[in-house]
């Protein structure tokens, strides 16, 4: 394990794990953790080795608390560093650009900021402690790391706009049924259950895994028909290229998957 002040990074297999590491401070994102976590994630990004990770916040209390507040009202300039004065800084920024999958463990509360960034992982699991909430409406600053588009597209407008207009908190069993999260599990498996499911996703092809993902959040960004002729054309262009034998291959593999999922 890599340990410094701010954020624990360990390699375990082809798993990474982040950990946000100011527990003291409900993991707030002070502008060092920022640059730290988005100079991690690119490290990590770089590492062939690394086929997925799991991003998580310390202690039982907090994912994230957001951004630095304190911080924000002693600092001219840490506002204005949470956006894009210097890109490879931005955590959000190198978190949605990672090649292999990001997981949220999310262990308590994710608050604005914190919120933001559970939202650039790709799969989200909650313990019990998880709570979120969008708080910008009560601080008066306005989302800059995508909270106001992403939110609307999972949960639905009139959902999103009930949570960012008021500020309300909603619990992990809420944002379980409005599909905000894949699954709640409980405290103690949190870690395990994310580490778990990495596993899994790391024994996929990493080049087509890479593929699979920027298909799916390029789609996203555009209009179902936008989507559509994206998928048509990727497809065609990578199914094109593979061959007879290495297809052959892959159904092996699968169906001897297959047989050992079945048996277990």
């Amino acid at each position: 394990m890599t340990t410094d002040a701010l954020i624990l990074s360990e390699i375990r297999g082809p798993v990474a794990v982040v950990t946000l590491n100011r527990p003291h401070a409900m993991n707030a994102l002070s502008r060092a953790l920022r640059t730290q976590l988005a100079r991690t994630m690119h490290t990590l990004d770089a590492d062939s080795e690394v086929r997925a990770i799991v991003l998580t916040g310390a202690g039982v209390r907090a994912f994230s608390a957001g951004l630095d507040l304190k911080e924000m009202g002693t600092d001219p300039e840490a506002l204005g560093s949470a956006g894009n004065k210097r890109p490879e800084d931005d955590p959000l920024r190198a978190i949605e650009a990672c090649r292999c999958p990001v997981i949220g463990a999310i262990n308590g509360v994710a608050v604005t900021g914190g919120f933001e960034l559970a939202l650039g992982c790709d799969v989200l699991l909650a313990s019990p402690n998880a709570r979120f909430a969008d708080t910008h409406v009560r601080v008066g600053v306005l989302p800059g790391w995508g909270l106001s588009q992403k939110l609307a597209r999972i949960i639905g407008p009139s959902r999103a706009k009930e949570l960012s207009f008021t500020g309300r908190f909603i619990d992990a069993a809420q944002a379980d049924a409005w599909g905000l999260v894949s699954r709640v599990v409980p405290q103690p498996d949190l870690m395990a259950e994310a580490v778990a499911l990495a596993e899994e996703m790391a024994q996929a092809d990493p080049v087509f895994l890479g593929n699979l993902k920027q298909l799916i959040d390029d789609g996203l960004d555009g209009t179902f028909g936008d989507g559509r002729a994206l998928e048509r054309d990727r497809s065609k262009a990578w199914n094109e290229a593979l061959t007879p034998e290495a297809l052959e291959a892959r159904r092996e593999s699968v169906m001897i998957r297959g047989r050992s999922e079945t048996a277990s």
